[in-house]
């Protein structure tokens, strides 16, 4: 059987070179959502879904409101059912100065998504398909010409793992820190590098695998 997964995320899955333009991102397969499909294999389709900016449920006031990912994921979970599994690593944005959000506040908004996941139940057959959490790696504290946007920020994203794994236990879902296979480059703060794209593609290979699917 193949199985279906969706990666939805920001600019660290779509693929954005550190320190480069918003458009300037690296090749599928060294993005972190390619990995992941090479290295699961035939039996696996990926479906990547990033957007630099991105945040998980707030219209941004200067980007526009097509940043939220709360707006996106219905439509975006109904043009691809069936589902098997959902991966979610979205965070770094809501840390921006204009949203003023403490790390737990953050993880609520990821607790929405994965209401609304539920509610639409996108999974095969109708069903809940499985939903992993993934923390993004915590900021650098030299953020080059991001610190004024990012002002703050680099303390709370060292929170969000541990919020977001709170979160997971409490909704029942699976959790990763991408922060213990990755960490972000030094070119701009708060992107990751081909290396570590390779890293952490793997490291959720390995998650993805351990869920223990019925007829794996």
């Amino acid at each position: 059987m193949r199985r279906t997964v969706l990666c939805f995320g920001d600019s660290n899955t779509y693929g954005q070179i550190p320190g480069r333009g918003p458009l300037e991102r690296y090749r599928r397969e060294e993005r972190w959502a390619g990995v992941l499909e090479g290295t699961l294999g035939a039996g696996w389709q990926i479906i990547e879904e990033g957007l630099s900016g991105r945040t998980t449920v707030h219209d941004d006031p200067i980007e526009g409101a097509l940043k939220n990912g709360r707006t996106y994921l219905r439509p975006c979970l109904q043009s691809h059912a069936p589902l098997d599994l959902i991966i979610i690593m979205l965070g770094t944005n809501d840390l921006k100065r204009r949203f003023n959000m403490p790390p737990s506040e953050v993880a609520m908004g990821i607790g929405c998504l994965v209401h609304d996941i539920r509610e639409l139940s996108p999974g095969p057959a109708g069903h809940d398909p499985e939903i992993m959490i993934v923390a993004p790696p915590p900021m650098l504290d030299d953020l080059r010409e991001w610190e004024a946007i990012f002002s703050g920020a680099q303390e709370k994203s060292r929170k969000l793992a541990l919020e977001f794994e709170i979160m997971a236990d409490s909704l029942e879902v699976h959790f990763f820190d991408a922060g213990t296979a990755c960490q972000c480059s030094p070119a701009d703060g708060f992107h990751i590098d081909g290396e570590a794209h390779r890293r952490l593609g793997e490291a959720l290979a390995q998650e993805v695998l351990a869920i223990g699917w019925p007829d794996a």
